[in-house]
């Protein structure tokens, strides 16, 4: 998926408008990735049609409106509408209790926002491709090992 052809689809989601420029900004640097971000679990949601490959998404969301849905529960629906896409969350909070409900809700990780968030999403987007490779490759290797 990183090659010249298609740049990684690359979807942030958080309510805090200065992190998700700051994240923005850290992976623009990048000529890799196509970013999109998104204030709501909604407007990711009605988006996630165009099957990014990564999302990056808050645990709260609901900072600025009271109503809208928070991370689990867009986590569950990306879950539902495609449950290939790898969801990474990230919280402020250092929480255990909240870092074992998005693993339940098979989150591929959790990172709690600090100075080294950034460099961890990158190992974490990483190792997703490196995952994806391997799967790949292991696929193609069954397929000629079966015929």
């Amino acid at each position: 998926m990183m090659n010249s052809e298609k740049k990684t689809l690359l979807f942030l989601v958080d309510d805090d408008a200065l992190f998700l420029k700051t994240l923005e900004v850290e992976f623009g640097y990048n000529s890799d990735f196509s970013i999109k971000t998104f204030a709501t679990g909604e407007q990711c949601l009605e988006n996630i049609s165009q099957n990014p490959d990564v999302v990056i998404l808050d645990y709260c969301l609901n900072s600025i409106d009271v109503d809208t849905i928070n991370g689990i529960d867009t986590l569950d629906k990306i879950r539902s509408a495609n449950p290939l896409i790898p969801v990474i969350m990230l919280s402020s909070q250092d929480k255990i209790e909240v870092a074992v409900s998005c693993m339940k809700h098979m989150a591929f990780d959790y990172i709690v926002k600090s100075e080294t968030a950034f460099i961890r999403l990158q190992k974490d987007i990483n190792t997703i491709f490196q995952n994806q490779k391997r799967e790949k490759a292991l696929t193609w290797y069954m397929d000629k090992m079966s015929s």
